[in-house]
């Protein structure tokens, strides 16, 4: 496993896209999730038997996320959305101060420029190729 400093955020991956959370100092993580909305859990809770990846954080942006943690698990936080708050946004509202998902943005752009394919060519698998690479190219993009 990685090593994983409090303040960091977490990811596992969670079929084509990356759970991600934000590891807290006593070995627990907030993350968000369809059924809790934003909650603390273990780390192997979080982990669920994938392989675990760290995103290392400058130390004002690890302050700023245990910061958002703690008040999330005193009981200040949020009921989840896909489209407005899903794990990804838990991360970027606590690191930057403003919720995004890039994951969402890149399979919608993918989507869009999939369908615009399969109007203009009427070929649907390379509409759904070229929907598929954009989607891709743009989550490494980050």
């Amino acid at each position: 496993m990685t090593e994983v400093l409090p303040g960091d955020i977490v990811l596992r991956r969670k079929g084509p896209v990356m759970h991600q959370g934000i590891a807290l100092d006593d070995g627990r993580v907030l993350h968000n999730t369809p059924r809790r909305g934003e909650h603390v859990s273990s780390m192997e809770d979080f982990r669920r038997g994938k392989a675990l990846r760290a995103r290392r954080l400058d130390e004002s942006q690890r302050a700023r996320a245990l910061r958002h943690a703690r008040e999330a698990a005193e009981g200040k936080a949020q009921r989840y959305h896909l489209f407005r708050n899903n794990c990804e946004h838990t991360v970027t509202r606590a690191t930057t101060g403003e919720p995004r998902s890039q994951q969402l943005l890149a399979v919608a752009a993918g989507l869009v420029v999939g369908a615009a394919v399969l109007v203009a060519i009427r070929h649907p698998v390379a509409a759904v190729g070229i929907g598929y690479a954009l989607c891709r190219k743009l989550r490494k993009r980050r």
